[in-house]
């Protein structure tokens, strides 16, 4: 071997005894955890994530930076989104004022709902699923959801009675975009009846409702990843454990690295809740600034 590699019999023993620098150790050890990471949650984790679960559930201060080069030495990266489809307006003398106006900051729970319903193709099949959800934009939770196999007023409809049988007094603003099942009458009265402030975005503003957007983006790029999906059986399985996975076992930086589930119940219990401000954009505060002034 040292033949062919054109090395002396020194230079390889040398390398074999070398003693291995303190920076190198901890660089394997940290390869090590960035692979365990890696396989136990299917690949859904980017070099942000990875370093802030590294630290918190390891009790280590790892910068983002070197745990970025190592991911990319490693071929590690995170499962990548696809694009969303396009917003299908509605009748405008069936909707309410986006009253929500993009303030996704709640001070406490119960105090904004955003709500939507997204499809998933059943593998090998024509059919498909729709999930339907109520999120509270306190602490990302899902309050309620509902999975279906048709897109129907009854979704919604099963998805709101769930959100208020746990919730019994909460009376948020309710936003949504303008899908047909919310511009009914029949729903309007719903919200009314409990109280509740009615907001929509607006048509070809799907920003608007971007905590829900968001959170379709983040299940169908880590389910996908984390369980086996075959059949509808396993789709809906697949849904119910990714819920139950991302409430009460996917921490969150914004939270200091607590599930949505464990800020709410914090929050429930507290006479004064818990802040957590969404940290401010930077780049959408140097366009404003150029564009809006």
């Amino acid at each position: 071997m040292c033949r062919q590699l054109n090395i002396s019999h020194a230079a390889y023993y040398k390398w074999i005894h070398r003693s291995i620098p303190q920076q190198e150790a901890e660089n394997i050890k940290l390869a090590g955890l960035i692979k365990e990471y890696d396989g136990r949650f299917g690949h859904i984790l980017g070099y942000r994530r990875m370093t802030g679960w590294i630290n918190h559930f390891n009790h280590t201060g790892y910068s983002k930076n070197r745990v970025h080069r190592i991911m990319k030495k490693l071929g590690i990266h995170s499962a990548i989104r696809r694009k969303k489809k396009k917003y299908r307006a509605s009748q405008p003398e069936s909707t309410a004022g986006n009253r929500l106006k993009r303030d996704f900051n709640a001070t406490r729970p119960n105090e904004k709902w955003a709500t939507d319903v997204t499809e998933f193709k059943v593998p090998d099949t024509g059919k498909k699923l729709y999930l339907s959800a109520i999120i509270d934009l306190y602490d990302r939770s899902p309050v309620a959801y509902v999975v279906s196999g048709r897109n129907d007023n009854k979704l919604v409809f099963d998805t709101y009675d769930r959100a208020l049988k746990e919730n019994p007094d909460a009376k948020p603003i309710f936003h949504s975009d303008r899908g047909y099942q919310y511009t009914s009458r029949v729903f309007r009265d719903m919200l009314q009846k409990q109280g509740m402030d009615q907001s929509m975005s607006r048509v070809g503003h799907c920003i608007d409702n971007g905590p829900t957007e968001g959170l379709w983006g983040i299940i169908k790029s880590e389910m996908c990843c984390m369980y086996k999906i075959e059949d509808e059986k396993s789709l809906r399985s697949a849904i119910d454990g990714y819920m139950k996975f991302y409430a009460e076992e996917r921490p969150q930086e914004r939270f200091l690295y607590k599930t949505p589930s464990q800020v709410r119940k914090a929050a429930l219990s507290a006479q004064n809740p818990a802040q957590y401000p969404i940290a401010e954009n930077k780049r959408i505060n140097a366009y404003k600034a150029k564009w809006c002034a």
